[in-house]
């Protein structure tokens, strides 16, 4: 842009280029959810089993997953506006082309597109986003960005129930055509490209071991549950290929004259405690969502919409969260609203452990908007102080990489919650069973007696599924102890993280504004 351009037009285009920044975020976020309430309406449509269905899910992450890691160069080779807008059409296009998929091999093939494409998106949006704003105002600026990160996985399942029931499953894909076409609009017309390094070369040796190792680790953390963990030697073999994988990138990144990922990331302080703490917020981030909608329907009886309705309230808290702490930053140590988040998210963890099927309306409320309310002040805050010290040429390679993190912790944490249930509804039931004998008291007279007669078959089924039931709910609340664990640690990684300087000026959103 033009220096000498009046500073109304600056501010409209800085807008403007926010509006469609947070859109594609928005778009990439949504889609890592919205489709999964929709796989039972896809399986009979497309005549697949339920282990063929999952596909849908799983090429979508493994492929975004993979081509996260490479932004930062493509960005630097080709232009962060070109990449920006070639990955947001062939987004749109994926999504339109798995609407209109007749086979589960068109769906899965699309799908892959989509998470090709899509990977760019929240990273280059981000790094547009940090370079759009003076430091004083970067607070606000993570904290707009951030409601379509942190929003689309919660509001995923919620509006992709309402779109399958209401209309179809299709749907669910074709309700980012609208967006696309105008983020794509706004950042052709109002955004500058970066400037290119044309003799930059690829590093294929950094990236296909590093592809190896995500790649395998997460179909690993995907398909683990569904094949028994180590007991499969499908997820031994990808095990083994993860860690190989992962050894020899960190090994070529240390020696390679100039590896696929700069080694000068991991220099900086702050950053690299913000990937930690990333990396455990991403455990609670979509582990908590993944827990409570099958707790909601399951064990408390709630229809699916209701279900929805009732985890909306997070949302709502994050949104909110991140609109104050996006002014605090400014004039507080933003560590301060990254701790008040932390013990927000803990606490709420903690009253989860006591919660039982008949948990209240209202205290389940509360505690989704307090816990929302936590995950809104810790991510806002969080981003402004891992990037502050960092340098500019490395930001785009820095938020590849804050997004990258945040999806495997995300995997991780689902894949491990996932785990911990099965595994201790199966040992509570066990435990339970043991006090269900012929010399129990508590089942030799009464209403027990009648409904849970253990003489008598039909009404022992009925006892064996309270005990599953009751073995389940207990299972549920060990996940939430589990993460509540994994919350408080974090706390401590805040001291050794630095407060950003303050600094004034506007110098850098010249060069990015049309």
């Amino acid at each position: 842009m033009n220096t000498d351009a009046p500073s109304e037009h600056v501010g409209m285009a800085r807008i403007l280029v926010t509006v469609c920044a947070m859109m594609a975020t928005l778009m990439q976020a949504l889609d890592s959810t919205i489709a999964n309430v929709a796989l039972p309406y896809m399986q009979g449509s497309l005549s697949a089993t339920a282990d063929q269905i999952t596909w849908v899910l799983t090429s979508y992450i493994v492929a975004a997953a993979i081509m996260t890691a490479p932004v930062g160069w493509l960005s630097a080779r080709f232009g962060r506006k070109r990449i920006f807008i070639i990955s947001l059409v062939g987004f749109t296009l994926a999504s339109m082309l798995c609407g209109v998929a007749q086979s589960l091999t068109e769906i899965v093939v699309f799908r892959l597109a989509q998470g090709v494409f899509g990977a760019a998106l929240v990273p280059l949006s981000q790094a547009t986003m940090l370079d759009l704003y003076p430091v004083e105002q970067r607070g606000q600026a993570m904290a707009v960005w951030g409601m379509g990160v942190m929003l689309g996985p919660i509001l995923g399942p919620t509006l992709g129930g309402w779109l399958t029931d209401a209309y179809d499953w299709r749907w669910v894909f074709y309700v980012n055509l609208p967006f696309g076409v105008l983020a794509t609009a706004g950042l052709a017309l109002f955004l500058n490209d970066s400037k290119r390094d044309e003799g930059l070369r690829f590093d294929w040796i950094g990236f296909a071991v590093l592809a190896l190792g995500i790649g395998a680790l997460q179909m690993m953390l995907d398909r683990g549950e569904q094949k028994d963990w180590f007991g499969s030697t499908e997820i031994v073999i990808e095990t083994v290929l993860a860690g190989l994988g992962l050894y020899l990138f960190t090994v070529h990144m240390i020696t390679a004259e100039k590896p696929f990922i700069s080694p000068r990331l991991f220099k900086d302080r702050n950053f690299v405690v913000g990937l930690v703490i990333m990396f455990a917020i991403g455990m609670v981030l979509l582990s908590t969502s993944a827990l409570l909608a099958p707790y909601l329907q399951r064990l408390s009886g709630y229809p699916v919409q209701t279900a929805g309705l009732l985890m909306a309230p997070r949302g709502f808290g994050t949104m909110m969260a991140m609109m104050v702490a996006g002014r605090l930053v400014s004039r507080v140590d933003p560590r301060l609203p990254m701790v008040a988040g932390l013990g927000l998210i803990a606490w709420s963890l903690w009253d989860m452990t006591g919660w039982t099927p008949n948990v209240g309306t209202e205290e389940m409320i509360v505690n989704s908007v307090l816990q929302g309310a936590g995950l809104g002040f810790v991510f806002t805050p969080l981003t402004v102080v891992a990037f502050a010290t960092l340098a500019p040429e490395l930001r785009t390679d820095g938020t590849a990489l804050f997004s990258l993190v945040r999806n495997v912790g995300s995997a991780i944490g689902i894949s491990v919650t996932s785990f911990l249930l099965s595994q201790n509804t199966q040992i509570m039931h066990a435990s339970l069973a043991a006090h269900v004998t012929p010399f129990n008291r508590m089942i030799q007279s009464g209403g027990a007696y009648e409904f849970w007669n253990i003489a008598n078959p039909s009404t022992l089924a009925a006892l064996n599924a309270e005990i599953t039931r009751q073995a389940t709910a207990i299972a549920y609340v060990d996940d939430f102890k589990f993460m509540m664990l994994v919350t408080l640690p974090t706390a401590l990684l805040l001291f050794l993280m630095s407060a950003p300087e303050k600094k004034k000026g506007d110098d850098m959103v010249a060069e990015i504004l049309d």
